[in-house]
């Protein structure tokens, strides 16, 4: 098959995230298994490699431009839906992976080129679909978790496959020297505050605050003067290699205030057998489950507080859940070949419903 994966996002090396990590990996793997696999995505414009593909947008009179950055092609625009039949034309889809930002614009433009459609529901932030799901005839539907499938079924009555995010476990095992506690995606959403209270009231724990979504630099200066007074908080820019992080780590630190879909880092952080104390919100209990300790985000800071000590301090406590985390990464429904071929056999039937005549051209 060849498969379009189509989103609102940015993409590499404009921008990084879970979605960015999660398609990648799924890209990897139906590649080598051969398939051929293609990105449509978001134009950022910024940095030299941004400015290149702002020249050949404007010189070529396209709406779309093509690079192969990360490996294989990857179609961009400023908007997207109105790039579907270029990335139609160059990539001939029989089947689009549609995502997060704008899924019902792109989905749209894409099902006037009869292109058979698999919506993958990565959060619950409605509006970003920019649409209602309804229009989308015939699309078939996967949810990263549980608590995503209850929450698109309850809104748009829809039934979805749940796939969690896909986990490479290669890419993030690591021995850990432990020596930090580590929050990722020092962003207001994702639990900064509540991060740098915990920070305070542990002033003899060290901190490692790592980014994730691109800062801007007036957020950096704004963060950089927040954690400037707490001696035990190191800030570090956002990496490619997991391993470097992960490997100072010994515990994660996921404290997110918004209704996360699933918490890709509590999945990455398990590979180590890192354990992860994290908030109740959304999908995160489910991707933190027995591999952590789950708290309510509003619970008092020194429950917080507590659990990392605990952790920090008690070797057999530790031990005990660094253990549950490892097992827990290695549950059947987080084996990358079982997701993988639910993953596939979704495709599959999607495009078999596309028309033979359409097939054969």
């Amino acid at each position: 098959m060849k498969v379009l994966f189509a989103g609102g996002n940015g993409y590499y090396p404009e921008f990084s995230g879970g979605v960015q990590s999660s398609t990648h990996h799924l890209v990897q793997q139906l590649r080598e298994r051969g398939h051929e696999a293609g990105v449509l995505a978001a134009l950022f414009g910024d940095g030299m490699f941004g400015f290149k593909q702002r020249v050949k947008l404007k010189l070529s009179g396209e709406r779309g431009v093509m690079d192969s950055f990360p490996g294989y092609p990857v179609v961009r625009a400023w908007h997207p839906w109105e790039a579907a039949a270029f990335a139609v034309k160059k990539l001939q889809p029989d089947v689009a992976v549609v995502q997060c930002h704008k899924s019902v614009p792109i989905g749209k433009a894409l099902q006037a080129h009869d292109v058979p459609l698999v919506i993958y529901l990565r959060n619950v932030e409605f509006h970003e679909l920019a649409g209602d799901l309804r229009e989308l005839t015939s699309a078939y539907y996967i949810a990263n978790s549980e608590f995503t499938a209850r929450a698109y079924k309850q809104k748009f009555g829809i039934d979805s496959v749940v796939i969690p995010p896909t986990i490479n476990p290669e890419t993030y095992t690591t021995r850990t020297s432990g020596e930090y506690v580590t929050f990722i995606n020092p962003y207001k959403e994702k639990g900064f505050e509540l991060a740098v209270r915990i920070a305070e009231k542990c002033p003899d724990i060290p901190f490692l605050f790592v980014e994730s979504w691109k800062l801007s630099d007036d957020h950096r200066a704004e963060i950089e003067k927040i954690i400037a007074p707490l001696k035990n908080v190191r800030l570090e820019s956002r990496t490619s290699d997991m391993k470097t992080v992960y490997g100072r780590t010994k515990i994660l630190l996921a404290p997110s205030k918004w209704e996360e879909a699933w918490g890709r880092v509590a999945s990455e952080a398990h590979c180590s057998g890192i354990p992860v104390v994290g908030s109740r919100r959304g999908g995160l209990p489910e991707a933190i489950g027995e591999g952590g300790i789950v708290l309510d985000y509003d619970a008092p800071v020194d429950d917080w507080t507590g659990a990392i000590r605990r952790l920090w301090s008690d070797d057999s406590e530790y031990q005990r859940l660094s253990q549950a985390a490892s097992t827990f990464a290695k549950r059947p429904l987080m084996q990358p070949a079982r997701q993988f071929a639910a993953f596939l056999e979704l495709l599959e039937r999607a495009a078999a419903s596309r028309p033979a005549q359409l097939k054969a051209s």
